[in-house]
Formats: structure tokens, C-alpha cells, sequence
């Protein structure tokens, strides 16, 4: 319920598929939510996901025309899509196979108007804006604790970081895809980064548990990213992390180094 339900028939958007895992929608059948109800469906296990078919009078209640309404409904396409990470996706329309030829992805800016430019320029354009130099960046990135709250602070002002990688290509960590857009620095992998610390030998200085945890946390990075070291919890809840037995606090101060 928000911007996903919203009518936009100037582009083709009049209509729209509500999937509920969390009973969201049961506040359709509140009143002080949203007014009375027009139709309650409440399927069981083994009933259609559809409600059964509506009156005229429930349509009409809506301010609908019950012609004009069952027209909408017959010529609303059945589109499905099958997907495999290794394949293409393919695309179903009525059961008949079909090709995308061509797509469009447009983004809102933070003045809430449509980018009509790259989205790689623009948010070049707006890093830069907030960042003028590369030590700039770097100083404000090393100090802040939490880095999803940093990414958080960019997405506001326009810098998109999963929609940047679709459209870069590179499936890199956000510090460097931000490095790589604005400061035209090489697009390191999280698996590149994780070798170069280990070709500087960074680790030898440490042994035993100290130095398995290191390196448990750096195939945490590679896999999960930054992100995902940054919270104390993965000390508690990622194997072999949780089995070391190695003091909290010692562990949280290796995570924020």
C-alpha cells in the first residue's frame, strides 16, 4: 500500500498485483483504516487466491461502470516470467512466449522531477556535489561507524547504489562503485580487494583465533560486503564466528578496523 498501488493511466499503469506475506491488506477491512470495506475475502488453504466474482452493486458502490469494469478485466493480459540466474529471463504473455524489445527505466531525482540524463552522470554529478575530492570522500567514509547509514544519506540525495550497479555492470561494494562513478578510480571487486590484503601478508601478525576470525571476516566481506561485518551481531550468528569463543568486545573493535 503506497506508490506500487497507484493509478498512472497517462503510462500504462491501470492496474496493479498485490502479493501480502505479512496480512497487510487485512487494513482493507478496517474501518477506521481505510473506510467500510466494499468485498472481505479470506481464502483458505485450498482456495483460489482470486475473490469470488463481485455484484454489481459492490462495483457500482466503487463509482464503476459494471460493463466498463468487466471489459478492464477481460483485456488485462495474464504476464508471467520465468527466471534462472545462469539463463535469460523469458517473458509469457497469455502463455504465449514473447521478447522484450526494448526497455526503460527511469528514476526520480531527489527535487521529486524525472532524470532525464544517465543515471551515471547524474549521480556523478551529485557525489561530486557533496564530495569534491577523493580524500574527501575517503575521510567521510572511514569515519562513519555505520556505513548503511552513509548509503542511506546518499540514496537521499540522489546516489542510487543498486540501480548504479545494474547500470555499470560491476557487482562491486559501494565504496568503490562510488570511487569508480566519480573519481574515475579502477572498479575493484570485493574479491579483488579481499586478495590484495591477503598478498600484503596483513594477517601474518596475528595467530591462533585472532587470525581465524580475520579471515572469516574477510570471506564474510567477500561474499555479503561491507555491510555486512559492520554489526557486532555477525560476531554471534555466523559460523565460524559464533563457535570461536573470543571475548565481544575484542571481536566488535576488529569489525570496525
Amino acid at each position: 500500500m503506497g506508490r506500487g498501488t497507484r493509478i498512472r493511466e497517462n503510462d500504462g499503469k491501470v492496474f496493479f498485483t498485490v502479493m501480502d506475506f505479512r496480512k497487510a491488506t487485512n487494513h482493507f477491512a478496517d474501518p477506521d483504516f481505510d473506510g467500510d470495506p466494499v468485498q472481505i475475502y479470506n481464502p483458505e488453504i485450498d482456495d483460489p487466491i482470486t475473490p469470488p466474482d463481485v455484484s454489481d452493486e459492490d462495483i457500482e458502490a466503487q463509482g464503476l461502470d459494471p460493463e466498463e469494469f468487466a471489459n478492464q478485466l477481460s483485456s488485462t493480459p495474464n504476464i508471467s516470467m520465468d527466471t534462472d540466474e545462469t539463463e535469460i529471463k523469458k517473458y509469457y504473455v497469455d502463455n504465449v512466449k514473447v521478447s522484450v524489445a526494448s526497455e526503460r527505466v527511469q528514476y526520480y531525482g531527489k527535487d521529486g522531477k524525472l532524470i532525464t540524463e544517465s543515471l551515471k552522470q547524474y549521480s556523478k554529478d551529485n557525489i561530486l556535489r557533496e564530495y569534491t575530492t577523493l580524500s574527501g570522500f575517503k575521510e567521510k567514509w572511514n569515519n562513519t561507524s555505520k556505513k548503511e547509514e552513509l548509503i542511506s544519506e546518499l540514496a537521499e540525495n540522489g546516489i542510487f547504489i543498486e540501480a548504479l550497479r545494474e547500470e555499470v555492470g560491476y557487482d562491486i561494494d559501494a565504496f568503490d562503485l562510488i570511487c569508480h562513478i566519480a573519481f574515475d578510480q579502477p572498479p575493484l571487486t570485493r574479491k579483488e580487494r579481499a586478495d590484495n590484503v591477503k598478498k600484503r601478508n596483513y594477517f601474518a601478525k596475528y595467530g591462533g583465533q585472532a587470525r581465524e576470525v580475520l579471515e572469516s571476516l574477510l570471506e564474510k566481506y567477500v561474499k555479503d560486503g561491507v555491510a555486512s561485518i559492520e554489526d557486532g551481531s555477525v560476531l554471534k550468528l555466523t559460523p565460524p564466528l559464533s563457535s570461536l569463543g573470543v571475548l565481544l568486545s575484542w571481536l566488535e573493535l576488529l569489525v570496525k578496523k
